[in-house]
């Protein structure tokens, strides 16, 4: 472990939180672009005839996009110059990643959505308030989705241990790095988990109980 600590450089601390950040940013941008269409989706789920059939197609489609083809195509579709009404339109490694991981954002808020909304019609607000715990899952899964941006070169809080691990000559120093890394994301992530089950188990219980 000492050498460990001797092996990296002064910055690692403060350089993987800063990496966290670019993390949780990531995911933020995805849930917000996700809750908007997820819930467009949702309501479109809920109307029923065409709208119904087209919003579970989307749906469907985006279940299946793969996060990394999704993220290479926008790096290689969009030139770096690119302009929209004399606007430059290029978009960061932040936002290609974050965009990346809206079909699944979407997708994830447009299922929990329409249980929500359901429970909504039937007057059951315990049960629409179970689609906040739900939407705090897909928020940790886009967290640890997020490490896709080191493909790219965001620097994100793998991208900085994987830089650092390269710098240890000895292979069980990097290991343990990476078991370090395991452990500084598995905390917040861990804390916020606990959080969310609890909020789950106490709405969950009267919809339970209403629904006997």
């Amino acid at each position: 472990m000492s050498d460990l600590i001797a092996g990296l450089s002064p910055d690692f601390l403060s350089s993987f939180l800063a990496g966290m950040v670019v993390n949780f940013e990531i995911a933020a941008i995805a849930l917000v672009i996700g809750l908007a269409a997820g819930l467009l989706l949702a309501l479109g789920r809920l109307t029923g005839g065409v709208v119904a059939a087209f919003s579970i197609s989307v749906i469907s489609l985006m279940r299946a996009a793969p996060t990394f083809v999704v993220m290479f195509f926008l790096l290689n579709a969009i030139p770096r110059d690119a302009t929209l009404f004399g606007m430059p339109f290029a978009l960061s490694g932040v936002m290609i990643v974050a965009v990346s991981l809206v079909p699944y954002s979407a997708a994830y808020v447009a299922d929990a959505g329409v249980d929500g909304l359901r429970y909504l019609q039937a007057g059951s607000l315990h049960g629409a308030l179970l689609f906040l715990p739900n939407v705090t899952r897909a928020f940790f899964v886009l967290v640890m989705s997020s490490s896709a941006g080191a493909a790219i070169g965001v620097t994100e809080g793998i991208t900085v241990i994987l830089r650092h691990a390269e710098q240890l000559p000895d292979f069980d120093d990097r290991l343990l790095l990476f078991a370090v890394g395991i452990v500084l994301f598995g905390i917040p992530l861990q804390l916020g988990l606990a959080v969310m089950t609890w909020f789950q188990r106490r709405f969950a219980r009267p919809v339970a109980e209403q629904a006997r």
